[in-house]
Protein backbone atom coordinates (compact mmCIF):
# COMPACT_ATOMS: atom_id res chain seq x y z
CA UNK A 1 0.00 0.00 0.00
CA UNK A 2 1.75 3.33 -1.35
CA UNK A 3 -1.31 5.44 -1.26
CA UNK A 4 -2.10 7.21 1.46
CA UNK A 5 -5.94 7.12 0.80
CA UNK A 6 -6.04 3.48 0.95
CA UNK A 7 -6.22 3.60 4.70
CA UNK A 8 -9.64 5.33 3.72
CA UNK A 9 -11.20 2.51 1.24
CA UNK A 10 -9.68 -0.32 3.71
CA UNK A 11 -11.41 1.49 7.35
CA UNK A 12 -14.47 2.09 5.34
CA UNK A 13 -14.60 -1.75 3.90
CA UNK A 14 -14.19 -2.74 7.06
CA UNK A 15 -16.18 0.10 9.34
CA UNK A 16 -18.44 0.93 6.56
CA UNK A 17 -21.63 2.15 8.84
CA UNK A 18 -19.52 4.08 11.83
CA UNK A 19 -19.96 7.80 11.68
CA UNK A 20 -16.64 9.31 10.59
CA UNK A 21 -17.04 12.81 10.20
CA UNK A 22 -19.03 15.02 11.96
CA UNK A 23 -19.50 19.08 12.20
CA UNK A 24 -22.79 20.10 13.91
CA UNK A 25 -25.65 18.52 12.50
CA UNK A 26 -24.15 17.50 9.51
CA UNK A 27 -21.90 13.85 8.92
CA UNK A 28 -20.75 10.96 6.55
CA UNK A 29 -19.88 7.14 7.75
CA UNK A 30 -17.08 5.46 6.35
CA UNK A 31 -18.88 4.33 3.19
CA UNK A 32 -20.79 7.83 2.65
CA UNK A 33 -16.97 9.29 2.96
CA UNK A 34 -15.22 7.28 0.36
CA UNK A 35 -17.91 7.58 -1.85
CA UNK A 36 -18.07 11.09 -2.09
CA UNK A 37 -14.15 11.19 -2.33
CA UNK A 38 -14.45 8.60 -5.33
CA UNK A 39 -16.90 11.01 -6.84
CA UNK A 40 -13.94 13.89 -6.00
CA UNK A 41 -11.17 12.03 -7.68
CA UNK A 42 -13.83 11.68 -10.66
CA UNK A 43 -14.46 15.15 -10.49
CA UNK A 44 -10.76 16.27 -10.68
CA UNK A 45 -10.04 13.71 -13.76
CA UNK A 46 -12.74 15.10 -15.59
CA UNK A 47 -10.83 18.60 -15.15
CA UNK A 48 -7.99 17.19 -16.26
CA UNK A 49 -6.18 16.34 -13.43
CA UNK A 50 -3.58 13.32 -13.68
CA UNK A 51 -1.75 11.70 -11.48
CA UNK A 52 1.24 13.93 -9.80
CA UNK A 53 -0.18 17.36 -10.43
CA UNK A 54 -0.56 19.63 -7.69
CA UNK A 55 -4.13 20.38 -6.73
CA UNK A 56 -4.55 23.35 -4.53
CA UNK A 57 -7.11 23.10 -1.20
CA UNK A 58 -7.99 26.32 0.77
CA UNK A 59 -10.75 25.20 3.08
CA UNK A 60 -11.63 25.56 6.82
CA UNK A 61 -12.23 22.32 9.19
CA UNK A 62 -15.45 21.79 7.15
CA UNK A 63 -16.59 18.11 6.40
CA UNK A 64 -15.56 19.13 2.58
CA UNK A 65 -11.90 18.97 3.74
CA UNK A 66 -11.34 15.18 4.01
CA UNK A 67 -13.69 14.75 1.45
CA UNK A 68 -11.49 17.21 -1.27
CA UNK A 69 -8.04 15.87 0.47
CA UNK A 70 -8.51 11.87 -0.22
CA UNK A 71 -10.59 12.16 -3.23
CA UNK A 72 -7.34 14.08 -4.41
CA UNK A 73 -5.29 11.58 -3.52
CA UNK A 74 -7.37 9.01 -4.44
CA UNK A 75 -6.67 10.71 -7.87
CA UNK A 76 -2.56 10.43 -7.24
CA UNK A 77 -2.42 14.19 -7.24
CA UNK A 78 -0.51 16.03 -5.27
CA UNK A 79 -2.21 18.10 -2.27
CA UNK A 80 -1.00 21.99 -1.47
CA UNK A 81 -3.47 22.95 1.78
CA UNK A 82 -3.87 26.43 2.48
CA UNK A 83 -5.10 28.89 5.02
CA UNK A 84 -8.04 30.02 4.39
CA UNK A 85 -7.71 33.98 5.55
CA UNK A 86 -4.64 34.09 3.27
CA UNK A 87 -5.00 37.03 1.11
CA UNK A 88 -5.07 36.99 -2.84
CA UNK A 89 -1.44 37.67 -3.79
CA UNK A 90 -0.42 34.77 -0.98
CA UNK A 91 -2.64 32.45 -2.59
CA UNK A 92 -1.11 33.60 -6.07
CA UNK A 93 2.52 32.58 -4.72
CA UNK A 94 1.48 29.17 -3.68
CA UNK A 95 -0.56 28.36 -6.30
CA UNK A 96 2.15 29.80 -8.98
CA UNK A 97 5.28 28.54 -6.73
CA UNK A 98 3.65 24.78 -6.94
CA UNK A 99 2.76 24.60 -10.30
CA UNK A 100 -1.22 23.52 -9.23
CA UNK A 101 -3.25 22.59 -11.98
CA UNK A 102 -6.54 23.82 -10.08
CA UNK A 103 -7.79 24.94 -7.07
CA UNK A 104 -10.55 24.17 -4.38
CA UNK A 105 -11.85 26.74 -1.92
CA UNK A 106 -14.97 27.25 0.04
CA UNK A 107 -17.03 30.42 0.14
CA UNK A 108 -14.90 32.27 3.05
CA UNK A 109 -12.08 32.20 0.57
CA UNK A 110 -13.46 32.27 -2.72
CA UNK A 111 -12.84 35.86 -3.40
CA UNK A 112 -9.18 35.34 -2.52
CA UNK A 113 -8.61 32.18 -4.42
CA UNK A 114 -10.70 32.96 -7.53
CA UNK A 115 -8.88 36.13 -8.30
CA UNK A 116 -5.36 34.67 -7.58
CA UNK A 117 -6.52 31.74 -10.10
CA UNK A 118 -7.56 33.93 -12.63
CA UNK A 119 -4.23 35.52 -12.01
CA UNK A 120 -1.80 32.03 -12.62
CA UNK A 121 -4.63 31.11 -15.17
CA UNK A 122 -6.15 28.23 -13.65
CA UNK A 123 -9.46 26.77 -12.66
CA UNK A 124 -11.17 27.85 -8.76
CA UNK A 125 -13.84 25.86 -7.73
CA UNK A 126 -15.76 26.94 -5.19
CA UNK A 127 -17.30 24.13 -2.60
CA UNK A 128 -20.03 24.08 -0.23
CA UNK A 129 -19.11 23.16 3.59
CA UNK A 130 -20.85 20.22 4.41
CA UNK A 131 -20.23 18.52 0.47
CA UNK A 132 -18.22 19.46 -2.40
CA UNK A 133 -21.12 18.66 -5.04
CA UNK A 134 -20.00 21.19 -7.03
CA UNK A 135 -16.01 19.42 -7.97
CA UNK A 136 -18.02 15.99 -7.77
CA UNK A 137 -18.12 13.61 -10.92
CA UNK A 138 -20.90 10.90 -11.17
CA UNK A 139 -21.00 7.78 -9.09
CA UNK A 140 -18.62 5.29 -10.08
CA UNK A 141 -17.54 1.74 -8.70
CA UNK A 142 -15.13 1.57 -5.98
CA UNK A 143 -12.23 1.24 -7.69
CA UNK A 144 -8.25 0.82 -5.93
CA UNK A 145 -6.89 4.14 -5.39
CA UNK A 146 -4.16 5.62 -7.94
CA UNK A 147 -1.14 3.46 -7.58
CA UNK A 148 2.01 5.66 -5.68
CA UNK A 149 5.51 4.63 -4.98
CA UNK A 150 6.48 5.14 -0.92
CA UNK A 151 8.73 7.94 -2.23
CA UNK A 152 5.93 10.08 -4.52
CA UNK A 153 4.72 13.17 -2.75
CA UNK A 154 1.30 13.18 -1.45
CA UNK A 155 0.85 16.91 0.37
CA UNK A 156 3.89 20.12 -0.22
CA UNK A 157 3.12 22.29 2.98
CA UNK A 158 4.68 25.56 2.82
CA UNK A 159 6.45 26.39 6.00
CA UNK A 160 6.54 30.12 7.31
CA UNK A 161 9.88 30.65 7.21
CA UNK A 162 11.24 33.46 9.49
CA UNK A 163 13.08 34.83 6.12
CA UNK A 164 12.31 34.46 3.03
CA UNK A 165 9.49 33.32 1.00
CA UNK A 166 7.67 30.37 2.10
CA UNK A 167 8.96 26.84 1.06
CA UNK A 168 6.69 23.87 0.38
CA UNK A 169 8.07 20.77 2.21
CA UNK A 170 7.07 17.29 0.26
CA UNK A 171 5.88 14.98 2.32
CA UNK A 172 5.67 11.63 0.82
CA UNK A 173 3.14 8.92 1.13
CA UNK A 174 4.98 6.84 3.20
CA UNK A 175 6.34 9.11 4.98
CA UNK A 176 2.63 10.29 6.29
CA UNK A 177 1.48 6.79 6.18
CA UNK A 178 4.06 5.87 8.77
CA UNK A 179 3.79 9.00 10.81
CA UNK A 180 -0.11 8.48 11.48
CA UNK A 181 -0.15 4.78 12.28
CA UNK A 182 2.61 5.39 14.93
CA UNK A 183 0.30 8.52 16.31
CA UNK A 184 -2.34 5.95 16.35
CA UNK A 185 -1.06 2.96 17.53
CA UNK A 186 1.74 4.28 20.40
CA UNK A 187 0.29 7.38 21.25
CA UNK A 188 -3.78 7.93 20.85
CA UNK A 189 -4.17 4.21 21.02
CA UNK A 190 -6.96 4.63 19.14
CA UNK A 191 -10.18 2.62 18.58
CA UNK A 192 -12.72 2.72 16.36
CA UNK A 193 -14.90 4.08 19.17
CA UNK A 194 -13.24 7.06 20.10
CA UNK A 195 -14.24 10.64 18.65
CA UNK A 196 -11.53 12.64 18.11
CA UNK A 197 -11.78 16.55 17.96
CA UNK A 198 -10.48 18.41 15.01
CA UNK A 199 -10.13 21.96 16.71
CA UNK A 200 -6.54 22.06 14.73
CA UNK A 201 -6.42 23.16 11.29
CA UNK A 202 -6.23 20.18 8.96
CA UNK A 203 -4.41 22.80 6.56
CA UNK A 204 -1.33 22.31 8.87
CA UNK A 205 0.19 18.88 9.48
CA UNK A 206 -0.33 18.56 13.01
CA UNK A 207 -4.35 18.56 12.30
CA UNK A 208 -3.79 16.64 9.24
CA UNK A 209 -1.48 13.77 10.64
CA UNK A 210 -2.76 13.52 14.28
CA UNK A 211 -6.67 13.90 13.68
CA UNK A 212 -7.48 13.42 10.14
CA UNK A 213 -5.10 10.53 9.10
CA UNK A 214 -4.84 8.73 12.01
CA UNK A 215 -8.21 9.02 13.21
CA UNK A 216 -9.08 7.20 9.37
CA UNK A 217 -6.80 4.54 9.43
CA UNK A 218 -8.24 3.97 13.59
CA UNK A 219 -11.73 4.55 12.35
CA UNK A 220 -12.83 6.69 14.92
CA UNK A 221 -15.24 9.84 14.49
CA UNK A 222 -13.65 13.12 13.95
CA UNK A 223 -15.74 16.08 14.87
CA UNK A 224 -14.95 19.16 13.32
CA UNK A 225 -15.37 22.76 14.53
CA UNK A 226 -14.50 25.42 11.65
CA UNK A 227 -13.67 28.16 13.64
CA UNK A 228 -12.35 27.47 17.25
CA UNK A 229 -13.71 28.91 20.62
CA UNK A 230 -12.94 27.60 23.81
CA UNK A 231 -16.73 27.62 24.93
CA UNK A 232 -17.58 25.91 21.71
CA UNK A 233 -15.31 23.63 22.13
CA UNK A 234 -16.13 22.42 25.80
CA UNK A 235 -19.96 22.04 24.27
CA UNK A 236 -18.90 19.95 21.62
CA UNK A 237 -16.74 17.67 23.79
CA UNK A 238 -19.97 16.78 26.50
CA UNK A 239 -22.59 16.56 23.03
CA UNK A 240 -20.31 14.38 21.20
CA UNK A 241 -18.62 12.22 23.98
CA UNK A 242 -15.06 13.58 22.60
CA UNK A 243 -12.70 11.28 23.67
CA UNK A 244 -9.72 12.72 22.81
CA UNK A 245 -8.78 16.13 22.07
CA UNK A 246 -5.82 17.80 20.21
CA UNK A 247 -5.03 21.23 20.65
CA UNK A 248 -2.47 23.68 20.58
CA UNK A 249 -1.35 25.77 23.98
CA UNK A 250 -3.64 28.69 23.27
CA UNK A 251 -6.56 26.29 22.81
CA UNK A 252 -6.46 24.80 26.35
CA UNK A 253 -6.21 28.00 27.73
CA UNK A 254 -9.57 29.63 26.01
CA UNK A 255 -11.41 26.33 27.33
CA UNK A 256 -9.65 26.93 31.12
CA UNK A 257 -10.81 30.68 30.77
CA UNK A 258 -14.13 29.89 28.97
CA UNK A 259 -17.43 32.00 31.35
CA UNK A 260 -19.56 28.61 32.00
CA UNK A 261 -16.25 25.85 32.24
CA UNK A 262 -17.78 24.02 34.96
CA UNK A 263 -20.93 23.40 34.05
CA UNK A 264 -19.81 21.02 31.28
CA UNK A 265 -19.35 17.75 31.29
CA UNK A 266 -15.80 16.77 29.92
CA UNK A 267 -15.71 13.10 31.46
CA UNK A 268 -15.80 11.35 28.26
CA UNK A 269 -12.01 12.77 27.79
CA UNK A 270 -9.32 10.00 28.15
CA UNK A 271 -6.48 12.14 26.63
CA UNK A 272 -5.15 15.73 25.73
CA UNK A 273 -2.74 15.90 23.34
CA UNK A 274 -0.52 19.43 22.97
CA UNK A 275 1.47 20.61 20.61
CA UNK A 276 2.70 23.50 18.22
CA UNK A 277 4.11 25.21 20.68
CA UNK A 278 5.60 24.83 24.30
CA UNK A 279 3.07 24.28 26.72
CA UNK A 280 3.37 26.48 29.75
CA UNK A 281 3.82 24.27 32.45
CA UNK A 282 1.16 26.10 34.55
CA UNK A 283 -1.42 25.78 31.79
CA UNK A 284 -1.21 22.29 31.85
CA UNK A 285 -1.34 21.86 35.68
CA UNK A 286 -4.47 23.77 35.31
CA UNK A 287 -5.95 22.12 33.00
CA UNK A 288 -5.37 18.81 34.10
CA UNK A 289 -6.81 19.92 37.62
CA UNK A 290 -10.34 21.51 36.18
CA UNK A 291 -10.77 19.21 33.89
CA UNK A 292 -9.35 15.72 35.13
CA UNK A 293 -7.64 14.47 32.25
CA UNK A 294 -3.70 14.37 31.31
CA UNK A 295 -2.09 16.68 28.66
CA UNK A 296 0.27 14.33 26.56
CA UNK A 297 2.59 17.09 24.85
CA UNK A 298 4.86 16.09 21.67
CA UNK A 299 7.06 18.17 18.87
CA UNK A 300 7.39 17.81 15.27
CA UNK A 301 7.47 20.47 12.43
CA UNK A 302 6.23 20.78 8.94
CA UNK A 303 9.21 19.12 7.67
CA UNK A 304 8.59 16.10 9.52
CA UNK A 305 5.28 14.68 9.09
CA UNK A 306 4.59 16.35 12.06
CA UNK A 307 5.64 14.20 15.45
CA UNK A 308 8.98 13.71 16.55
CA UNK A 309 9.32 13.63 19.80
CA UNK A 310 5.93 12.65 22.21
CA UNK A 311 5.48 12.13 26.30
CA UNK A 312 4.59 8.87 25.56
CA UNK A 313 1.42 6.87 27.24
CA UNK A 314 2.46 4.53 30.34
CA UNK A 315 6.13 6.36 30.27
CA UNK A 316 7.26 9.24 32.80
CA UNK A 317 5.62 12.25 31.37
CA UNK A 318 7.21 15.13 32.57
CA UNK A 319 5.73 18.59 31.81
CA UNK A 320 8.02 20.76 29.73
CA UNK A 321 9.65 18.43 28.21
CA UNK A 322 8.92 17.26 24.29
CA UNK A 323 9.26 13.70 25.60
CA UNK A 324 11.34 11.24 23.78
CA UNK A 325 11.56 10.19 19.60
CA UNK A 326 8.44 8.47 18.41
CA UNK A 327 8.97 4.72 17.10
CA UNK A 328 10.75 4.97 13.92
CA UNK A 329 12.59 8.08 14.66
CA UNK A 330 15.97 9.25 15.62
CA UNK A 331 16.74 12.66 17.22
CA UNK A 332 20.12 14.42 18.29
CA UNK A 333 21.72 17.60 19.49
CA UNK A 334 24.05 18.97 17.50
CA UNK A 335 26.64 22.69 17.03
CA UNK A 336 26.90 24.24 14.23
CA UNK A 337 29.71 21.94 12.67
CA UNK A 338 26.97 18.82 12.62
CA UNK A 339 28.71 17.36 15.93
CA UNK A 340 27.37 15.60 18.76
CA UNK A 341 27.30 18.18 22.07
CA UNK A 342 28.11 17.10 25.41
CA UNK A 343 25.55 15.84 27.90
CA UNK A 344 23.79 18.25 29.20
CA UNK A 345 24.77 20.79 26.81
CA UNK A 346 22.26 22.91 24.47
CA UNK A 347 21.96 21.92 20.87
CA UNK A 348 20.10 22.29 17.74
CA UNK A 349 17.67 19.07 17.47
CA UNK A 350 18.95 17.40 14.50
CA UNK A 351 15.82 14.24 13.08
CA UNK A 352 16.19 11.15 10.58
CA UNK A 353 13.87 8.71 10.25
CA UNK A 354 10.69 7.79 7.71
CA UNK A 355 8.54 10.88 8.91
CA UNK A 356 11.12 13.30 7.49
CA UNK A 357 10.19 15.36 4.27
CA UNK A 358 11.86 14.44 0.74
CA UNK A 359 12.97 18.16 0.32
CA UNK A 360 11.89 21.36 -0.18
CA UNK A 361 9.91 21.59 -3.44
CA UNK A 362 12.05 22.59 -6.51
CA UNK A 363 14.73 24.51 -3.98
CA UNK A 364 17.57 22.02 -3.90
CA UNK A 365 20.17 24.30 -2.55
CA UNK A 366 17.85 24.73 0.43
CA UNK A 367 17.37 21.08 1.18
CA UNK A 368 20.73 20.63 1.55
CA UNK A 369 21.12 23.02 4.06
CA UNK A 370 18.38 21.66 6.11
CA UNK A 371 19.27 18.01 5.79
CA UNK A 372 23.20 18.30 5.07
CA UNK A 373 23.97 14.95 6.07
CA UNK A 374 20.49 12.85 6.39
CA UNK A 375 19.62 14.65 9.29
CA UNK A 376 17.05 17.72 9.45
CA UNK A 377 18.16 20.44 11.34
CA UNK A 378 15.14 21.95 13.10
CA UNK A 379 16.69 25.56 14.20
CA UNK A 380 15.33 24.48 17.66
CA UNK A 381 17.66 24.43 20.77
CA UNK A 382 17.23 21.77 23.37
CA UNK A 383 19.31 19.79 25.94
CA UNK A 384 18.40 16.47 27.17
CA UNK A 385 17.73 15.16 30.75
CA UNK A 386 20.00 11.87 31.67
CA UNK A 387 16.60 10.02 30.57
CA UNK A 388 17.14 10.92 27.47
CA UNK A 389 13.85 13.67 28.13
CA UNK A 390 14.35 16.85 25.58
CA UNK A 391 13.40 20.00 26.62
CA UNK A 392 13.39 22.81 24.51
CA UNK A 393 15.07 26.38 25.05
CA UNK A 394 14.09 28.27 22.18
CA UNK A 395 14.15 28.65 18.24
CA UNK A 396 18.22 29.59 17.60
CA UNK A 397 16.56 32.19 15.36
CA UNK A 398 14.50 33.74 18.53
CA UNK A 399 17.15 33.59 21.11
CA UNK A 400 17.64 36.49 22.95
CA UNK A 401 21.66 38.02 23.68
CA UNK A 402 22.44 40.53 25.96
CA UNK A 403 25.54 41.63 26.75
CA UNK A 404 27.00 38.47 25.86
CA UNK A 405 24.42 36.19 27.66
CA UNK A 406 21.85 33.73 26.02
CA UNK A 407 18.29 34.51 27.30
CA UNK A 408 16.02 31.74 26.26
CA UNK A 409 12.90 33.54 25.95
CA UNK A 410 10.59 30.45 26.90
CA UNK A 411 12.25 30.57 30.43
CA UNK A 412 11.17 33.81 31.22
CA UNK A 413 7.33 33.18 29.61
CA UNK A 414 7.66 29.89 32.21
CA UNK A 415 7.99 32.45 34.91
CA UNK A 416 5.35 35.07 34.19
CA UNK A 417 2.60 32.00 33.76
CA UNK A 418 3.01 31.43 37.19
CA UNK A 419 1.48 34.74 38.11
CA UNK A 420 -1.96 34.69 38.45
CA UNK A 421 -3.11 37.47 36.28
CA UNK A 422 -1.62 36.34 33.50
CA UNK A 423 -2.97 34.87 30.72
CA UNK A 424 -0.72 34.94 27.83
CA UNK A 425 2.93 36.24 27.27
CA UNK A 426 5.43 36.74 24.92
CA UNK A 427 9.26 37.43 25.60
CA UNK A 428 11.22 39.33 22.65
CA UNK A 429 14.56 40.90 22.30
CA UNK A 430 14.59 44.70 21.62
CA UNK A 431 17.39 46.69 20.45
CA UNK A 432 19.99 47.74 22.91
CA UNK A 433 22.92 50.63 22.21
CA UNK A 434 25.55 49.15 24.83
CA UNK A 435 24.06 45.54 26.09
CA UNK A 436 23.06 44.54 21.69
CA UNK A 437 19.51 43.17 22.68
CA UNK A 438 17.48 43.89 26.39
CA UNK A 439 14.95 41.57 27.09
CA UNK A 440 11.30 42.42 26.82
CA UNK A 441 7.55 40.98 27.67
CA UNK A 442 4.45 41.70 26.31
CA UNK A 443 1.32 40.36 28.21
CA UNK A 444 -2.44 39.76 28.63
CA UNK A 445 -4.34 39.37 31.61
CA UNK A 446 -7.10 36.94 31.89
CA UNK A 447 -10.27 38.55 32.19
CA UNK A 448 -10.87 40.37 34.93
CA UNK A 449 -7.63 40.38 36.56
CA UNK A 450 -5.30 43.07 36.97
CA UNK A 451 -1.64 43.60 37.75
CA UNK A 452 0.54 46.30 36.24
CA UNK A 453 4.03 46.67 34.40
CA UNK A 454 5.98 47.04 37.33
CA UNK A 455 4.70 44.09 39.39
CA UNK A 456 4.69 41.90 36.64
CA UNK A 457 8.71 42.91 35.46
CA UNK A 458 9.52 42.56 39.91
CA UNK A 459 7.40 38.74 39.91
CA UNK A 460 10.17 37.82 36.95
CA UNK A 461 13.01 39.05 38.87
CA UNK A 462 12.14 37.38 42.07
CA UNK A 463 12.34 33.85 39.42
CA UNK A 464 15.11 34.96 37.29
CA UNK A 465 18.62 35.58 36.89
CA UNK A 466 19.93 39.42 37.11
CA UNK A 467 20.15 39.57 33.07
CA UNK A 468 16.94 37.27 31.81
CA UNK A 469 14.22 39.52 33.88
CA UNK A 470 12.69 41.16 31.37
CA UNK A 471 13.51 45.55 31.74
CA UNK A 472 10.54 45.86 29.59
CA UNK A 473 6.97 44.83 30.29
CA UNK A 474 3.86 46.28 28.53
CA UNK A 475 0.13 44.87 28.76
CA UNK A 476 -1.96 43.81 25.11
CA UNK A 477 -5.24 43.26 24.60
CA UNK A 478 -3.87 39.55 22.68
CA UNK A 479 -0.97 38.43 21.42
CA UNK A 480 -0.92 37.94 17.26
CA UNK A 481 -0.88 33.97 16.68
CA UNK A 482 -0.51 31.90 13.36
CA UNK A 483 -3.48 30.06 11.67
CA UNK A 484 -2.54 27.33 14.39
CA UNK A 485 -2.95 29.63 17.16
CA UNK A 486 0.68 29.40 17.92
CA UNK A 487 1.60 32.77 19.62
CA UNK A 488 4.18 34.38 17.09
CA UNK A 489 6.92 36.45 18.98
CA UNK A 490 8.34 38.20 15.97
CA UNK A 491 5.04 39.60 15.05
CA UNK A 492 4.63 41.60 18.40
CA UNK A 493 4.83 44.74 18.37
CA UNK A 494 6.97 47.41 20.87
CA UNK A 495 5.38 50.61 21.62
CA UNK A 496 6.97 53.26 20.86
CA UNK A 497 7.78 54.07 24.55
CA UNK A 498 9.82 50.81 24.84
CA UNK A 499 12.37 51.81 22.60
CA UNK A 500 12.97 49.93 19.09
CA UNK A 501 13.31 46.15 18.08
Amino acid sequence: MSNLAQNLLDTAEREGDRTALRMDEASLTYREFRDAAFRVAAGLRARGVEPGDRVGMVLPNVLAFPVVFYGALLAGAVVVPMNPLLKAREVEYYLEDSGARVVVTGEQAAAAVTEAAGTVGIDAVTVGAAFPEELMGPAGEVTPAVERADGDTAVILYTSGTTGKPKGAELTHAGLGSNARTTEETLLEATPDDVVMGCLPLFHVFGLTCSLNAGVLAGACLTLIPRFDGAKALAVIERDSVTVFEGVPTMFSAMLHAPDRDGVDVSTLRLCVSGGSAMPVEVMRSFEETFGCIVLEGYGLSETSPVAAFNHPHAERKPGSIGVPIRGVEQRLVDDDGKDVAAGEVGEIAIRGENVMKGYWQRPEETAKAIPDGWFRTGDLARQDEDGYYFIVDRKKEMIIRGGYNVYPREIEEALYEHPAVAEVACIGIKHPELGEEVAAAVALKPGASADPDELRDFAKARVAAYKYPRHVWLVDALPKGPTGKILRRAVEVPAQEGTR
